[in-house]
């Protein structure tokens, strides 16, 4: 019989590509994990890696036993929560993902309000931008991902098999030294920024970026990218350039020494809460969710 905690280890090895490095992650010893796979393997009845020195490499049944893993131990996982919470346990756990401006306005909010209100559930948070937070998800090292797209994005497909919750629409925004000719300016639209020095922000909003600006017959001249919001936002400040943020991202940072424009026509991103269709049926996972959608609530009306 295939165990779960073999499943564990095995995702591990394939993961880091050693037993010592699987080791180190799961907190335990170098022996432990390789006793775990041969008796994963003798479960199996086939060899599930072959090794080559010092690296570890799937076997094609290792690999279809990783590829099926995420799913077994998230089905394993909802069980276990679920039959908890009958039991009258009143406890949960959730691992939740975000990308930072989510964490730094909608997160705090929701957490606070689910443990007030559900004080023996824990949930843990890491940060991550998509897709890799929905990768994270679809591999079983979290229980709901906070993330984004935009509108318009050449990927509708890609949370067909996960349970997709809406929580609220992020505009962007423009950003401009105080000083800056369009700094006063009610509104504008994007091409009055064809001749000005950019400042970029994540990977994703970057691409963006380049297509709403190729869309209105420019391409930007990009002179400074970086994943982190206040950077942008200082770099701004200081006179260095113009970028466009959306307004979770401003709502996170004083914007000292910038000053915000409308830009039209509009672009949008759309925030949601994504959990995999097993886990949504987990009562702290759930309250998660319900939580995570009435702070975006709160933060639409502001």
């Amino acid at each position: 019989m295939i165990e779960a905690r073999h499943l564990r280890v095995l995702r591990a090895v394939a993961a880091t590509g050693s037993f010592s490095a699987a080791a180190r992650e799961l907190g335990c010893t170098q022996p432990a994990v390789s006793q775990q796979m041969k008796a994963l393997e003798s479960s199996a009845g086939t060899p599930l890696l072959i090794r080559t020195g010092r690296e570890m490499r799937l076997t094609q049944a290792g690999e279809a036993l990783v590829r099926h893993a995420a799913g077994i131990l998230a089905g394993l996982t909802a069980a276990e929560e679920e039959v908890a919470a009958i039991a009258g346990l009143r406890a949960g756990r959730v691992r939740l993902v975000s990308f930072p401006s989510g964490s730094s306005t909608l997160v705090p909010t929701a957490l606070a309000a689910l443990r007030a209100a559900h004080p023996g559930t824990r949930v843990s948070l890491v940060e991550a931008e998509p897709p890799r937070s929905v990768e994270m998800l679809r591999e079983g090292d979290c229980d709901v991902a906070l993330a984004f797209r935009y509108e318009g994005a050449h990927a509708a497909e890609e949370w067909d098999d996960l349970v997709v919750r809406p929580l609220l629409a992020d505009r962007l925004v423009g950003l401009v030294p105080e000083g800056h000719r369009l700094a006063s300016a009610g509104s504008v639209t994007i091409d009055a920024f064809a001749d000005e020095s950019w400042i970029a922000g994540c990977p994703r909003c970057r691409r963006q970026l380049v297509e709403v600006c190729r869309g209105a017959g420019f391409v930007p001249r990009i002179d400074f990218a970086t994943d982190d919001y206040p950077a942008v936002v200082g770099l701004v400040g200081a006179g260095l350039g113009v970028a466009v943020l959306p307004e979770l991202a401003i709502e996170s940072v004083r914007p000292k020494g910038a000053r915000t424009v409308t830009v039209e026509p509009a672009v949008q991103r759309e925030i949601v809460a994504l959990t995999l269709p097993d886990l949504a049926q987990v009562p702290a996972v759930a309250a998660t969710l319900d939580q995570l959608a009435k702070a975006a609530t709160r933060a639409a009306t502001v």
